[in-house]
């Protein structure tokens, strides 16, 4: 399957992703971890079913130290013992978060309580933005089918 488009081919539309790029890079500076970024963004980009992000998030998280074990069993998390608590919060909350039409109320109280018992507010906000802007991004590559195999860990550095 070849891409459909090229987003930097229209001038809006590349203003509109230098922008959301730039509007990401604010979530590079919180105190929410790097890896928990990452697990985060790779796991509603693989429910959105977005081979470019997946690539994208499993690549970054590499390189910001996280293990081939813990990124393989990323898509099994409720299956494996090798993410922490808080972690497993945030994965919660990234699926709820992400699986809005598959649940009445969106994210569970079970697991906003579980994000509180985790996060500091300054976090908390970091992942609720971090959710809603992977989940915007996902879509933009699923939609002009953005191929995943081909991202290399700080190619973007230039949109700064």
């Amino acid at each position: 399957m070849e891409p459909r488009f090229n987003l930097f081919d229209s001038p809006t539309a590349a203003k509109a992703a230098k922008r959301f790029f730039a509007a990401s890079k604010v979530l590079d500076e919180s105190s929410l971890s790097k890896t928990t970024q990452e697990l985060v963004s790779l796991r509603a980009s693989q429910i959105n079913g977005c081979g470019w992000c997946v690539d994208v998030h499993t690549k970054e998280a590499a390189a910001a130290g996280e293990t081939a074990l813990r990124l393989n069993l990323v898509a099994a998390w409720r299956h494996s013992s090798v993410f922490t608590e808080a972690e497993r919060a945030a994965l919660a909350f990234a699926e709820e978060g992400t699986r809005l039409a598959d649940a009445d109320q969106g994210v569970s109280d079970e697991t906003w309580a579980a994000v509180r018992k985790h996060y500091d507010d300054d976090q908390v906000g970091t992942l609720i933005c971090l959710i809603a802007m992977i989940n915007a991004a996902t879509r933009m590559g699923v939609i002009v089918h953005q191929q995943g195999g081909t991202y290399e860990p700080g190619m973007f550095a230039a949109l700064d």
